[in-house]
């Protein structure tokens, strides 16, 4: 696995939420890469709330969250990156805001978010997250596919044979990063993933739609990994947790997106056409649809995002 990433896609308004929280991303052990994305690590001393959003990765994320004297709070959430309010994306938390006492550490299975996820933070806190590659999950937690978790945010206290050795205060607590690092490498290991053909497959084939933009249809996609339609769906949904359409579409719209990060002066109809979309109108529709503002106007003021989208929106301050 090449190092951790360094793009902020699916990340809106990345510059606003780095000047408020500090954001790092750390690579996991060696025997884990082949699985994970990476680790992200966010601290946060707020003396007013302040809203995230993130328009969700086709990925699972296991995150370590602890509210110091404050608490967070998503909006769209029904039952996690997820139903819409799951942590998708690294640098957006997954609490309920519910965390118990004031400081205690806790753990939660944040599956693929469908919807634009909206995260509030407010007070001091601390989230050591695992993002996994797309396809990457299924060795950590074998029993069930992929989609059985998708839409949804589980904490382990609410599913204690999930992962019954798992420690938040041992990964939370020290003040050492590397130690953090290290807790999340010996929580992983102990899970013991087991080398599974299934999950490079669908690894790899995620990573062809990410980095090639040409493919805009699921039956291309099928041909390139040797596969029929209907096995490359049933593949999906065991191993990435939503269908290849989505993961299209979706990588798609992180594209729109970090166009209009730029600014005003994006030819929206020759990117439509770039993207695979048959004209301006539907990539408008699918990015306002994700984001809550058509992409001029997310271009002119990134803070109006999920003005309307399902999953955004706000719901006042988050209690401290």
């Amino acid at each position: 696995m090449a190092a951790p990433r360094r793009d902020t896609r699916g990340i809106v308004d990345a510059a606003e939420l780095f000047a408020r929280v500090r954001f790092r991303r750390r690579e996991p052990a060696a025997p884990l890469r082949p699985y994970l994305e990476h680790y992200w690590l966010i601290d946060w001393d707020l003396s007013e709330p302040y809203a995230s959003h993130v328009v969700p990765h086709p990925s699972v994320n296991i995150v370590f969250q602890r509210y110091d004297g404050g608490a967070g709070e998503p909006d769209g959430a029904s039952g996690a990156d997820g139903a819409s309010g799951a942590s998708g994306a690294d640098g957006v938390p997954g609490a309920d805001g519910a965390g118990g006492a004031a400081g205690r550490p806790f753990g939660e299975l944040a599956g693929i978010g469908l919807e634009l996820f909206t995260q509030k933070l407010a007070g001091r806190g601390r989230v050591c997250g695992i993002q996994f590659r797309p396809g990457g999950f299924r060795p950590f937690a074998p029993r069930h596919p992929v989609s059985h978790w998708t839409g949804r945010r589980l904490r382990f206290t609410d599913a204690p044979g999930l992962f019954p050795h798992a420690d938040p205060a041992a990964v939370l607590t020290p003040d050492d990063e590397d130690a953090r690092v290290a807790a999340l490498d010996a929580f992983l290991l102990a899970l013991d993933p087991r080398p599974d053909p299934q999950a490079r497959l669908a690894m790899a084939l995620v990573d062809h739609v990410r980095a090639d933009r040409t493919v805009r249809r699921v039956a291309d996609l099928a041909r390139t990994g040797g596969l029929s339609v209907r096995r490359l769906q049933r593949l999906f949904a065991a191993y990435v947790g939503v269908s290849p359409k989505w993961v299209i579409l979706r990588y798609r719209i992180h594209e729109a997106l970090e166009h209009a990060e730029t600014g005003t002066g994006t030819d929206w109809a020759a990117l439509a056409a770039d993207l695979g979309y048959a004209d301006q109108a539907h990539l408008v529709r699918d990015f306002t649809r994700t984001v809550g503002v058509p992409p001029t106007a997310y271009a002119s003021n990134p803070a109006a995002a999920g003005a309307t989208a399902p999953g955004g929106g706000t719901r006042g301050p988050a209690r401290r």
